[in-house]
């Protein structure tokens, strides 16, 4: 574990969502971290795929940057495939 020096508006920010989702601030800061990863990872997943791969990766012990990387969607992309 480790420090992480953020700027007060981005620790408003974490408190805020947190507080609106029912996350600690870690928790949320965590949570966009792995959002951001994976959407840095596979730009051409939409929110519902990155939330399916956190599912994956939470059922199979925890995000490992290295399953992350080559992690597929679980279902295959059907009618939102044309919508950008």
């Amino acid at each position: 574990m480790g420090i992480v020096k953020i700027s007060d508006l981005m620790h408003e920010n974490l408190r805020v969502a947190g507080n609106a989702l029912g996350r600690s601030i870690n928790g949320q800061a965590e949570h966009w971290m792995r959002v951001g990863m994976l959407t840095e990872l596979h730009p051409e997943l939409d929110h519902r795929e990155i939330c399916q791969l956190l599912i994956q990766a939470e059922l199979s012990g925890g995000l490992d940057i290295l399953a992350a990387a080559t992690a597929q969607p679980a279902t295959p992309r059907s009618s939102s495939a044309g919508k950008r």
